[in-house]
């Protein structure tokens, strides 16, 4: 049954304060969903959850007013938003796709590339950057101030109405640590109940766990090992050439202080961050919860639909990677493959109307 707007509530029966997410003994095994990990720093309330949410959908965390989160984080569309690449700020273009919020609490590593480790300082990110929300910080406090709904809110929630950046980034993590996939049959068959998957799902489950070797990266709660992997994806053709695009590639990489940045064609992932070789174009492995909503795939959105990822897979990735190796699946199994992962792992949907805005 979907969820309605009761956040709060589904928060407390399943949230607990402390850190949980899979080691690296745990490879290959699955296990359903237990409870939300919350950081002692940022206690969840019920206040700063709506307050976060009123944020999330705030155009005004943009410069021109014309975006929000919610902008690329759709409800309805499993809080991405459908594009191969996340959407822009006008006259720009982004160069990597919107990744889901549904179980982001668990993440280790936030964004494609991991560059941050918790969602207060990933909060920020989008709206700082100049081809996404291109919004000025200092200047974005003093739009929030300037509201009084939102002093009151504040106060109510952190005893002040001194509205900062960082109280603006707690809220809105609060938020997103809400955002939790609940009730699917993964789960539901985890814990004992073996009808609850029909038989092609559970032939493609075996071999989901076995013959696909999907649990050697996609295991735990969340179906992720938080690590990147250099699976050489090809580059999306549709926006290699086009000159906003590469204008973004130089820009973010000369930020990140890479010497030939200007020459620069694709995307050289994590390896802007460490700049450690082995993480050339190597991104974080994904969770594959709510999969079947969260569509286009991979971190340019290259393949459209489950069926050409799963086959990118089974023939080992990308030419001259090391991470992989053909799987040879035939079409039944492809086919019960993606029944699992269009059947098993899609939990509740989460319902959620626009709050009002002040």
């Amino acid at each position: 049954m979907p969820r309605s707007n009761g956040l709060f509530l589904v928060f407390i029966v399943y949230a607990l304060q402390f850190f949980i997410f899979p080691s690296p003994g745990s490879a290959g095994h699955l296990e359903p969903f237990k409870h939300t990990p919350v950081p002692p720093g940022n206690p969840q309330t019920q206040e700063k959850i709506e307050l976060g949410k009123m944020l999330f959908f705030d155009r005004r965390l943009s410069g021109d007013g014309t975006m929000s989160c919610a902008t690329c984080h759709i409800p309805d569309m499993g809080f991405s938003d459908g594009e191969a690449i996340s959407l822009n700020y006008p006259t720009t273009k982004n160069w990597r796709n919107s990744p889901t919020l549904i179980n982001v609490a668990f993440s280790k590593f936030l964004f494609h590339d991991g560059r941050v480790e918790t969602l207060e300082d990933q909060a920020l990110f989008p709206m700082m950057s100049s081809f996404e929300m291109n919004q000025n910080l200092d200047f974005l406090e003093e739009e929030i101030r300037s509201v009084p709904e939102y002093l009151v809110l504040f106060k109510k929630v952190f005893g002040s109405d001194d509205i900062t950046r960082e109280k603006m980034a707690m809220a809105i993590a609060a938020f997103e640590r809400t955002l939790v996939s609940l009730n699917a049959p993964l789960d539901k068959y985890l814990n004992g109940n073996l009808e609850v998957l029909s038989s092609e799902a559970k032939k493609g489950y075996e071999i989901f766990v076995g013959k696909g070797k999907c649990t050697d990266c996609h295991y735990g709660v969340t179906l992720i090992d938080d690590k990147f992997h250099a699976l050489n994806v090809p580059e999306n053709p549709d926006f290699q050439a086009d000159p906003r695009v590469a204008a973004t590639r130089r820009f973010v990489a000369k930020l990140n202080h890479y010497e030939d940045f200007r020459n620069l064609q694709e995307d050289p992932g994590r390896y802007l961050i460490t700049k450690d070789k082995k993480d050339w174009r190597a991104f974080k492995t994904p969770t594959l919860r709510d999969i079947a909503k969260t569509g286009p795939y991979m971190h340019n959105g290259i393949f459209d639909s489950l069926d050409e990822t799963i086959e990118f897979f089974n023939l080992g990735g990308g030419p001259g990677n090391t991470v992989l190796k053909p799987l040879h699946l035939d079409d039944a199994e492809k086919q019960a493959l993606k029944i699992f992962l269009v059947e098993a792992l899609n939990g509740d949907d989460i319902v959620m109307p626009t709050p009002k805005i002040p």
